[in-house]
């Protein structure tokens, strides 16, 4: 039995084709819809240039000024040499030579003594191995009896020999410390008397008094002489 229906009368046999095409074309023309650009005539318009207007531009000639070339310098001079006759005579220098031959006498060289020189070394009174002696403190034993010796001369030699009134004339009051350091060198004489008081008067009077202390059996360090510093309160009262 026959089909009745033509087969080339089918619509939907290239429709998967028609359909492709289709789709093809509809983005071509979306593509063109989107990057298709417009512009303005005024904001492209570049004008016309006109050469017309331009006019040669001339140039002004210029005169070169040729200056003339500077003198030639004048001809040196020929300098004059004049010989001088050498009247003095020089004396050579001689320079010996220093080495010895195995025939030279070899001449020995007597030693040398060498001077020590001795440093004032200062060792506190209170450290020192054999303090210094006061006159009529030679009996005591060992060094503190010597130091309580002197200590208690001293004391007694800076009350006799000390003006006390002297605070009463420079108008000072009450009690007056007068703080005093000296040194007993290596001959056991005082040296470098200082002092320090409520009043330049009173320093002088103990520095005056102080260097009125006797000569003294220097300390000894090592059983050799050495300065000794010393340190020397003086308290009073004074009267009103």
């Amino acid at each position: 039995m026959e089909p009745k229906k033509n087969p080339k009368a089918n619509v939907g046999r290239n429709s998967s084709l028609y359909f492709a095409v289709g789709l093809a074309l509809m983005m071509f023309l979306a593509n063109f819809a989107i990057n298709y650009k417009t512009y303005d005539k005024e904001s492209i318009d570049i004008g016309q240039l006109n050469l017309d207007e331009l006019d040669d531009e001339e140039i002004p000639i210029t005169e070169q000024i040729q200056t003339p070339p500077p003198p030639p310098p004048p001809p040196a001079a020929p300098e004059v040499i004049e010989i001088v006759e050498d009247e003095e005579e020089v004396e050579e220098t001689v320079i010996e030579s220093t080495e010895t031959d195995q025939t030279e006498e070899i001449v020995e060289v007597e030693e040398v003594e060498v001077e020590e020189v001795e440093e004032d070394i200062e060792v506190p009174f209170a450290v020192i191995e054999n303090v210094p002696v006061f006159p009529g403190c030679e009996n005591k034993k060992n060094n503190n009896e010597k130091r309580a010796c002197m200590s208690e001369k001293i004391s007694k030699f800076v009350n006799k020999k000390f003006n006390t009134d002297l605070a009463g004339d420079l108008g000072l009051s009450g009690r007056q410390r007068i703080n005093v350091i000296f040194k007993i060198d290596k001959t056991g004489s005082i040296v470098g008397v200082r002092a320090r008081a409520p009043h330049p008067g009173l320093e002088k009077e103990a520095a005056r008094v102080i260097n009125l202390l006797p000569k003294m059996k220097p300390g000894k360090q090592r059983g050799k002489p050495v300065t000794v510093p010393y340190s020397l309160p003086i308290i009073f009262q004074v009267q009103d």
